[in-house]
Parts: structure tokens; sequence; C-alpha cells
């Protein structure tokens, strides 16, 4: 019964991103880790979005959580974090749904929850990897260069920065972001202190991903 619901989820709302306008939402997940985490990021990043690349998305990005049908009315969904992620069976379901019938979710770590997310991705996608994007890939050449990939935003463990992704049928459908933190980079600039030409390389490389995912 479970699974002609996604069926006919995916039948309802899988084609409607034809006329959905561009919005982007925070992804609410389970597990205990902090999804609420950079409060003032993304409304940092669209700001720069609408400014720079001739988006109109709206200010304030809304909330949705992993099983609602609600899923299905944006094409961009966000989530971040530092801890422990969880997916339920069902929000699995819809999460593949969404993102095989024309969604985009961008993760970017926080720190500290690419163990939980690895081991939740394979109830969303059991066929599949997160595969690294080598620094030729068309994210990083849409309104602003990035020839050299992702870029380092905040040290955490001292690793290179690294952008993941899974693809479905040629298409990028989820992007994870690892020891880059574009979040902190996005957030207000008292927050972190971030130098201004990190956070200007935090806001473009988002851009780009926003741009990517709007015109894919």
């Amino acid at each position: 019964m479970r699974q002609l619901t996604v069926i006919w989820v995916f039948f309802l709302f899988g084609m409607s991103f034809i006329g959905i306008g561009q919005e982007i939402a925070v992804l609410k997940y389970g597990g205990g880790g902090d999804w609420y985490s950079n409060p003032t990021a993304l409304p940092n990043l669209i700001q720069f979005c609408n400014t720079n690349i001739d988006t109109r998305i709206a200010s304030k990005p809304q909330t949705v959580e992993p099983d609602g049908p609600e899923l299905f009315q944006y094409p961009f969904l966000h989530m971040t974090g530092h801890g422990n992620v969880f997916f339920t069976n069902e929000e699995a379901e819809n999460l593949r749904a969404y993102l095989i019938s024309g969604g985009f979710l961008h993760i970017d770590d926080n720190y500290g929850m690419e163990p939980y997310l690895r081991r939740e991705l394979k109830k969303v996608f059991p066929d599949r990897t997160l595969d690294e994007l080598g620094s030729d890939h068309p994210i990083f050449s849409q309104k602003y260069a990035f020839p050299n990939g992702l870029p380092k935003i905040h040290e955490h463990d001292g690793k290179r920065p690294q952008a993941f992704g899974i693809s479905h049928e040629g298409r990028l459908v989820l992007l994870f972001t690892f020891e880059s933190d574009l979040g902190d980079g996005w957030e207000d600039p008292e927050v972190h202190n971030d130098p201004e030409e990190v956070r200007t390389k935090a806001l473009q490389m988002g851009a780009n991903i926003v741009q990517y995912a709007f015109t894919q």
C-alpha cells in the first residue's frame, strides 16, 4: 500500500515542477541533528542570488519534512547540520520520488554529519553511491568560475573540500558539500568573522548551485 502511495505522489506532483517558481526550502530531518543551524545563511544566499543571477526567490525559505507532499512544491531543498541524521523508510521513499521527479537537494555538512548521512542515503538510493565531482563539472562553471572545484570556507579537520553527487538519468539530483562549510560562509559577517573574500567565494559557489539546479 505504501508503494502505491509513493507512486501516486510521484504521478500527482512529479511533473508539477514545470510550473513551479524559483523557491528554496529547508529540509527538517530526524535523528537529533541541528537541521535548523545557520539561520541567516539561506536568506543571505537568496538575496545574493536575486541580485546577481536574476532569480526571484522568496526572501524567507520555508521548512519541509521528508515525508510530506509539500516537498514537491519546491524545486530546491537545502539540508545542513552537525550531527545525526535519520530517515524513516517512508521518508526515504518520498525523498527518492522527489529527486527522480525533478527535485534537487543540496546537503552542506556543517561538520560532523557525514557518516550519518552516508548511512541514510543508502535508504534513499540503495543502488547508488556518492561520487566525487571533478572540477570540470558544470556546477563549477555557472555564473562564477571555480576552476579548482569547491572552495574551502572553514578548516574543520584541515581536509580538502569535496563535492559529492548522486545522479539520475544523467541529471545531478543530490549534491553533498563536505569539508567546505559553505553555509557558514553565507551567514551574517559577524557570526563567524570570515574575511569578505571568503564570504564572497561561498556566496558565489552557492549561487552556482542554485543556478545549476534551476536551469539543468
